[in-house]
């Protein structure tokens, strides 16, 4: 029966994946044969370290074909023209285990006779992301038939060095981890001109030299990148205008500068500076078209918010984020030197994240023509289908928000942060893709990030905390989420079979833990950092929650236990009975140890750790959620969580378990008085949800693990919930508070579901719309009621 079992999994895996090939336009005999197409390089470079190199192969066709697909990958990042036309961006980023490719239909931007395929390479070298991970220096294109194999990349391309380019180190100027990449520096004198287009003169271009042929992963010498094809679409790409001028000096700029695009010029000898504003935080692309200005220096500094020092200048302080007079902007920088021709073009290589942008040009004896600076906007190609239709305009307000703060963390990964970091990290992860599945009923991402995670394992059985990145860190709590993060898309998503091809990953994870716990169940002495929030108080530990004299944690055995009974329900529903009974059991061993171990009768609370010297929202929210507190507790426990000021509070990130723990034990009406941290934020003049909750202090403007509302909002407000695994049963059970009307759609595999509340004198009105062929159940003050798919309407 196992071997059976295995069986049908792998058929439904295979035919899961032949489903992605066919929507690829993927030849399969490249998924499983060496490719013809070869890896090359310039001649003679170094293969680690910085360089930007361009590629070109020129070729005739009889006619303009009705299709013609290719696969396109390099080390560390490429953009590919076709005749001028920018078609593709990558690779997505992974590991040498899984390194992507995208597939490409070029035919709409070809023509009979001459084209031109044209790459730019590059590579960061030591100065490169911490998400990026790389061998050398390297390109290959590979057509999808015979009929496109005259454009593989080998000897016959054709390519050369772009030397006006180095890498410009970020420097802040206070103290913080970022590590997405550095700035550009650009002689515009030194640039390799025109190099798209099919009439460049490239008789100083070096043939390429040839490498390896491409290997698809699995093949017996697929080694060095092992190819696999992308999983993610094609990001975003959307022209977006700088909306305001804040300050000028040095020079007079035209009025609807930089919102549109109006010509200026600063006159020689003359030190200019800007100060742009596009309104909101944003992730683009910066394209800066000039003219003349032969020497002119130019740079431009990308800043999320205006900041100050304290004296001793080792602490950021943030202002009000609309307040620009008196305040410094420093961050990551992009510099350039005019050649003083009429026609000369920037555009970033990688995207940047900015609110503001700081231009700063001294001209020296030609003036400098400013013609146009702007964005162009990029991240994951989410589409928002929820809708929020209530009598708070509030809640809006924080919807927007948290949705512009998802999608700026949104991009070939997850990001923690767009501005420092780039980094895919299990803690936020979680948050973020529930974030996606209510918001835009769109899984790529979330599923892309599973896998990664699930790739990441090391021999211990952990994940990384986070991946990809180059340095391995382990945050050993991360992957007990990482589980969660499982729990919940086969909740949320229909999907089985791949949460299913999962589970001896989840395995692994477990039998880690169990290595360190005790007789009694409890966890002594996790190694690695076991993070759970950024609290610094209270005895907590560089985010790590206080431990007893016997090396105990109340808040690392609740996670644990709930990750055991979410692990034995995904185990008895599709994997191994064995399995689900021995988490059962370590399950019930451990709440009792924890019972007898943190609950302090008198305050009517669970302790951090058994010498109940620190007490916290986190060990008393996760006493609640993983059933370790008892069912006549929850309440009291709640209300505490509510109003007891002398508990460590969770930052906004871990709001989100405080929250759900607050709810489930009936205080969901409450929801819409608990959100003053995203209050505060607004009132800062915020964009996007902060890192923490600190605001003056704050680190970075931007983290996903903060956008919980846009879940909450529909999951809690609304009440539109997953009642059976992949949301083929609904629940809708609504906590409205003092709303006196709410509505609105949220997305789901089957369809919309939609809900209307509408309150009349003493009586509300209730119309509820299930997809097709899904129905569930309608949860109203203590009553159920069923519901059928299509219209379902009420009168209570």
């Amino acid at each position: 029966m196992k071997a059976f079992a295995r069986l049908i999994l792998f058929t439904l895996l295979f035919i899961s994946f032949l489903r992605a090939v066919r929507a690829q336009n993927i030849n399969p005999e490249l998924l499983s044969k060496q490719w013809k197409a070869r890896w090359i390089f310039l001649p003679n470079e170094p293969d680690k370290t910085y360089g930007v190199y361009h590629f070109r192969k020129t070729f005739e066709l009889a006619t303009k074909p009705a299709k013609f697909v290719i696969h396109v990958s390099a080390d560390n990042r490429y953009k590919l023209y076709v005749n001028g036309t920018l078609v593709s961006l990558g690779p997505a980023r992974g590991d040498t285990y899984y390194w992507n490719y995208e597939t490409v239909d070029i035919a709409p931007h070809l023509t009979g006779g001459k084209n031109t395929i044209s790459a730019l390479v590059w590579n960061d070298g030591e100065d490169r992301p911490e998400a990026q991970i790389s061998l050398y220096t390297a390109f290959i294109l590979q057509g999808d038939t015979p009929a496109e194999e005259i454009v593989n990349s080998n000897k016959s391309w054709l390519c050369i060095r772009d030397n006006a380019f180095s890498p410009l180190n970020v420097k802040l100027g206070y103290p913080a981890y970022y590590v997405a990449g550095p700035g550009e520096m650009v002689d515009m004198h030194k640039r390799v001109k025109n190099w798209q287009a099919a009439d460049t003169d490239d008789g100083e271009w070096l043939h390429a030299q040839e490498l390896d042929n491409g290997n698809p992963k699995g093949i017996p010498n697929a080694f060095g990148w092992m190819l696999v094809p992308s999983s993610i679409p094609q990001m975003e790409l959307t022209t977006q205008r700088i909306n305001k001028l804040r300050y000028a000096k040095g020079v007079s700029a035209p009025a609807a500068f930089p919102a549109k695009a109006e010509s200026f010029t600063i006159p020689s000898n003359t030190t200019a500076s800007l100060l742009l504003d596009q309104g909101f935080l944003t992730n683009a692309y910066v394209s800066l078209n000039m003219s003349g200005g032969n020497n002119a220096g130019i740079s431009l500094t990308y800043c999320e918010s205006p900041m100050a020092y304290t004296p001793n200048k080792w602490q950021i302080v943030k202002p009000n984020r609309n307040n620009v007079d008196g305040y410094r902007f420093t961050g990551r920088k992009d510099s350039l030197i005019a050649d003083g021709s009429p026609d000369q073009q920037f555009a970033s290589m990688a995207f940047r994240t900015y609110r503001y942008i700081l231009v700063n040009i001294t001209t020296h004896e030609q003036p400098l023509t400013i013609k146009d600076i702007y964005g162009t906007f990029t991240g994951f190609p989410f589409k928002r289908q929820a809708k929020l239709v209530s009598s708070d305009p509030q809640m809006q307000q924080i919807l927007d928000i948290g949705w512009r703060t998802a999608r700026l963390c949104a991009g070939e990964t997850y990001y923690d942060c767009p501005y420092y970091e780039q980094l895919q990290y299990i803690g936020d992860g979680r948050i973020q893709a529930m974030v996606s599945y209510y918001n835009a009923g769109d899984d790529r991402l979330a599923r892309n990030a599973i896998n990664q995670m699930d790739h990441s394992r090391v021999a211990e059985g952990v994940t990384l905390s986070r991946h990809p990145s180059y340095s391995p860190q382990i945050i050993s709590t991360f992957s007990l989420w990482y589980i969660g993060m499982l729990h919940d898309y086969w909740m949320y998503r229909n999907d089985a079979a791949f949460v299913k091809s999962k589970l001896e990953g989840t395995r692994q994870v477990l039998g880690f833990f169990n290595r360190y716990q005790q007789p009694d169940g409890s966890l002594k002495n996790v190694p690695y950092w076991n993070f759970v929030d950024w609290i610094r108080t209270g005895g907590w530990d560089f985010g790590q929650p206080p431990k007893g004299k016997e090396g105990n944690s109340a808040v690392l055995d609740m996670q644990v236990l709930w990750t055991y009974r979410q692990a034995a329900e995904m185990e008895s529903k599709m994997g191994m009975p064995a399995f689900a009974a021995n988490y059962t059991a370590r399950a019930v061993q451990l709440e009792k140890t924890i019972r007898q171990k943190y609950w302090d009768a008198r305050k009517g609370l669970y302790a951090d750790n058994a010498d109940k010297s620190t007490w916290s929202q986190h060990a008393n929210a996760l006493a609640i959620l993983s059933g370790a507190a008892q069912k006549q507790q929850l309440s009291a426990i709640a209300q505490k969580l509510q109003t007891d000021v002398t508990l460590v509070p969770a930052t906004i990130y871990f709001k989100y378990y405080v929250h759900q723990a607050m709810i489930k034990a009936g205080l969901g009406n409450n929801y819409l008085n608990w959100l003053d941290i995203w209050r505060n934020n607004i009132k800062m003049g915020l964009t996007t949800w902060a890192e923490i909750s600190d605001l003056e202090h704050d680190r970075s403007d931007c983290h996903a693990w903060g956008a919980s509302p846009n879940i909450e909002f529909f999951r809690t407000i609304l009440g539109v919930d997953s009642y059976a695994p992949g949301f083929s049963k609904i629940k809708i059970e609504p906590h409205l508070g003092k709303l006196q009307n709410a509505g609105g759609e949220v997305p789901h595999p089957n369809g919309m579901v939609k809900v209307n509340y509408q309150k009349t004198g003493n009586k509300w009105l209730i119309a509820i719309q299930l997809p097709v062929r899904t129905d569930g159940v309608f949860l109203w003050k203590g009553k159920s009621y069923y519901l059928k798919a299509g219209e379902n309407t009420f009168s209570l």
